[in-house]
């Protein structure tokens, strides 16, 4: 069991929490997490581009010409790819990029994203962190008296709209409620904040 200093809001150390090692101490798998990383970026990827083909471009019923005896190239259609105002060959359609999972592969890979951050000292365990409005001003000082670097992930153990809204201003920062955490933002963060209770609900559901 791995023990990591719990700070408080003020940046004080206020206790010690042990984590689970079969979620947090394991050795990371590099290849799963290129694999999460992969399958993350490519679901963002909306793949709605289009283009016309010839027989979706208005226009081009008629033959420009008779077939022979002018001189010229034959033609069928003046909406032929070669043509100004033609369809496009072989253009892009509508598709799905993203590349599916299994289990198994996720949960490895997730855990050895957590377990990267303890072993580089990049996990920051907080007890709580209470806002009495939505400001982004007391976030900024959270995070200046954590000593939390530029790109910093907040874990929150549901969805907190007050820190969120808080947050999302603060450039290089990031609110995620355990539920929606996932390998790419874990590894893209240089300071991964955790709040206490969301530490022991990523233990209660990858252990």
């Amino acid at each position: 069991m791995a023990k990591v200093q719990v700070y408080n809001q003020e940046g004080k150390k206020t206790s010690t929490i042990e984590l689970a090692d079969s979620v947090f101490g394991i050795e990371p798998n590099a290849n799963a997490m290129h694999l999460a990383v992969v399958s993350y970026l490519a679901a963002q990827r909306q793949g709605t581009q289009s283009t016309l083909t010839r027989s979706e471009v208005s226009g081009g019923g008629k033959k420009p010409w008779r077939q022979k005896g002018t001189g010229r190239a034959r033609q069928g259609s003046t909406r032929s790819p070669q043509w100004t105002h033609g369809g496009i060959a072989l253009g892009p359609k509508p598709r799905k990029y993203s590349a599916d999972l299994n289990k198994k592969v996720k949960r490895l890979a997730m855990k050895s994203a957590l377990s990267t951050k303890v072993a580089d000292e990049e996990l920051i365990v907080v007890d709580d962190i209470k806002l009495d409005a939505i400001k982004t001003k007391a976030v900024v000082d959270i995070l200046a008296k954590l000593d939390t670097a530029k790109k910093t992930l907040i874990v929150t153990e549901t969805a907190d709209e007050v820190i969120y809204k808080s947050a999302r201003n603060i450039e290089g920062v990031k609110v995620s409620p355990v539920n929606a955490l996932n390998v790419y933002d874990i590894l893209n963060c240089d300071s991964f904040v955790v709040l206490e209770a969301a530490a022991k609900k990523i233990e209660e559901v990858y252990a």
